[in-house]
């Protein structure tokens, strides 16, 4: 018989098909907030009619905005807009953007929380893994300012505590896990992604997917998990190509943030990733690699290299959720994200084989290298797992 915990955030709601312009005021009406923060990508700011839409909405409750996020959240960005925040005399802060933007709102309301205000003030609250698998986790007071985010993207973080938060002192990227950094309220508006690049829109999909994937194939997956993932790997699967097709069909993108949301419910469900998002962290963060380029070139050769030690043969329920019974898994994800477009290799996003050592040596120090299916104890394995998708 198996036991664990299922932990639910702080996030209460989640709007969906709602114009983001009518829905985040109505959200800091529920919060009682009158100063609202925005933090959007710089695109859509450029772009101007949707934030401008969110500003009009909110009226005199509009505190401020901050869009000078790069990607993977680098601590002094994140220091800068919370700055702003604390400034604005902000009593909520809202998102219009991607992952990067999810990220750094949570290590925000971190920052005010602890008058976080220079770059080491971050270390005591870094989630640290040894070599050896070893985690710890520091304890401390979680944030309370209300936080609602509107995602443009779907790599989902938007649904779960953690946050990755660049040092770029050192050029690695951290985890931040507090209950309170997650959002209060989600909401979905699928004529908002519309701005969204093509590219960023379809690898972030397949970061999802890479969500639901390794759940399904982890030795701690269970009911509750399963159940949300395999649906919302079928979802991603068939309504990406339908945006790739017709990138106006809004119903094909709503298919995709609902895919997306379900893709995260492993980890309330307490069901760790493996190796894919492991390395995807040390290519993103210490290598420059997009977010969702990392999981379309690490996923399908994890999958690979994990065959022999395919536990239930979970794999093949990958492939069933993907219409394609009892092929090969890999093989199927491989042929998905190359019809996508996507990068297929390690070497068509910029890492070459001469700096593989150096991120399996980095990969070793993510939790997540050390619950893959497959167990991983050396660097040496991941540098294998690289090589099958140089």
């Amino acid at each position: 018989m198996h036991s664990g915990a299922i932990t639910f955030s702080r996030l209460a709601k989640v709007t969906y098909g709602e114009a983001a312009a009518a829905a985040l005021p109505a959200a800091a009406e529920r919060a009682s907030a009158n100063r609202v923060f925005i933090m959007a990508s710089q695109s859509l700011v450029e772009r101007g009619p949707e934030i401008a839409a969110i500003k009009e909405g909110l009226g005199q409750r509009y505190a401020g905005l901050y869009s000078g996020m790069p990607s993977h959240t680098p601590r002094d960005a994140v220091l800068e807009a919370a700055y702003g925040a604390r400034e604005a005399g902000a009593d909520m802060v809202a998102t219009v953007g991607g992952g990067s933007i999810t990220d750094a709102a949570k290590a925000v309301t971190l920052a005010l929380e602890h008058n976080l205000r220079d770059m080491p003030d971050f270390d005591p609250y870094i989630m640290q893994t040894a070599a050896d698998g070893t985690t710890s986790s520091p304890e401390y007071r979680s944030p309370n300012i209300p936080m609602v985010c509107c995602p443009t993207t779907l790599s989902a973080g938007e649904y779960n505590p953690l946050a990755g938060v660049t040092d770029p002192r050192i050029g690695v990227k951290q985890a931040i896990r507090s209950l309170g950094c997650a959002p209060s309220e989600v909401i979905l508006d699928p004529a908002l992604t519309l701005a969204t690049p093509d590219w960023l829109w379809l690898s972030t999909g397949v970061r999802a997917v890479d969500h639901c994937v390794e759940a399904i194939c982890s030795r701690s997956a269970n009911a509750f998990s399963d159940a949300q993932s395999l649906y919302g790997l079928a979802l991603l699967t068939e309504a990406l190509p339908r945006v790739m097709r017709d990138a106006g069909d809004l119903a094909a993108r709503m298919d995709c943030q609902m895919g997306a949301w379900l893709s995260m419910a492993s980890t309330q469900a307490g069901v760790p990733k493996g190796a894919s998002h492991a390395i995807g962290h040390i290519l993103g963060g210490s290598f420059g690699v997009a977010h969702g380029h990392t999981s379309c070139v690490t996923l399908p050769a994890v999958m690979r290299w994990n065959r022999p030690a395919d536990h239930g043969n979970r794999q093949n329920l990958v492939s069933i959720a993907m219409g394609a019974p009892g092929r090969d898994a890999a093989d199927v994800l491989h042929e998905f994200i190359e019809g996508l477009g996507m990068p297929r290799s390690l070497s068509a996003v910029g890492v070459t084989p001469d700096q593989f050592e150096r991120v399996a040596e980095l990969s070793m120090h993510d939790r997540w290298t050390h619950t893959n299916p497959r167990p991983i104890t050396s660097a040496d394995q991941v540098v294998d797992i690289l090589k099958l998708a140089a």
